[in-house]
């Protein structure tokens, strides 16, 4: 088997894949990609010096793309992920390992529109992946082995931190790290609105913002660091932090939080039963 590697779509999150493992080594020769448009294609392969085929124009670019891989990540919306897997089954290699990126499709849906015997792992990335910071769970399918699933997480360790969890709670993981960069995203803004609302020019209050959750993700990620601790280290007592904080408490800013993530991993379930 080759060391060639198909990305089957290619937008936020499978660029994202796609842009971690060229700066973790994988080599530009090794790396296929089928996108819907030639401008779009145009794009990826003059940003990152690989192999893209549109579709719209060739109509067989996804049977290109996985002959001869030893991985295929499907990264299209969750709508269209079977009907991908019924479109390439043929082209597939016996041994070419199906990893899918996308949120609520099973193993079993995906298995079931694949040939009988294919590997499959499903996956639950987030963005800051194209950084090396992202997060990675891995779940191995009916028939992949425990090589090919180490193999597969030995790949997507250069895109930050990787776990394997049972299938069962991948719709967690995607409530807590999968949506979790646009809860980041969402407290950035907020903290922007809030210092405008306090009188500063608003490109400085988000320049403030964004500067200040950047640098709180620095904290966190040093070896051992523990939020509550970070968080107690900065709250002096009867200070203004404090005062923020026992703010956020009176509203119940936690529960929300946990209402959200719970929402979340509904839809994902929802999503998964839509999709039969």
């Amino acid at each position: 088997m080759s060391n060639k590697i198909a990305f089957l779509g290619c937008g936020s999150m499978n660029e994202a894949i796609m842009a971690g493992l060229l700066a973790a080594g994988v080599a530009k020769t090794d790396i296929t990609a089928t996108v819907r448009r030639r401008e779009r294609a145009e794009e990826l392969a003059k940003r990152y010096g690989v192999t893209v085929m549109a579709t719209n124009e060739e109509d067989d670019a996804n049977q290109q793309a996985v002959r001869g891989s030893s991985l295929v990540i499907i990264g299209v919306k969750p709508v269209g992920v079977t009907a991908l897997a019924a479109e390439i089954a043929a082209s597939l290699p016996p041994q070419s390992v199906v990893v899918s990126v996308a949120a609520a499709v099973s193993i079993e849906q995906l298995e079931r529109s694949l040939p009988a015997g294919q590997p499959v792992i499903r996956t639950m990335p987030n963005t800051p992946a194209r950084l090396g910071r992202g997060v990675v769970s891995v779940s191995g399918g009916t028939n992949a082995t425990r090589d090919q699933l180490e193999w597969v997480k030995g790949l997507f360790e250069g895109l930050g931190l990787v776990v394997e969890v049972p299938e069962e709670q991948v719709d967690a993981v995607s409530a807590v790290s999968g949506s979790g960069p646009a809860y980041a995203f969402y407290l950035a803004e907020a903290m922007a609105d809030a210092g405008a609302r306090l009188g500063l020019d608003p490109e400085l209050s988000l320049r403030l913002a964004r500067e200040t959750v950047v640098g709180a993700g620095f904290m966190l990620a040093e070896p051992g660091a523990d939020p509550a601790a970070l968080r107690r280290a900065v709250t002096s007592p009867n200070g203004t932090t404090e005062r923020a904080i026992a703010t956020f408490d009176e509203r119940g800013l936690p529960g929300i939080i946990a209402d959200g993530a719970r929402a979340a991993a509904e839809r994902s379930k929802d999503i998964t039963h839509e999709l039969g």
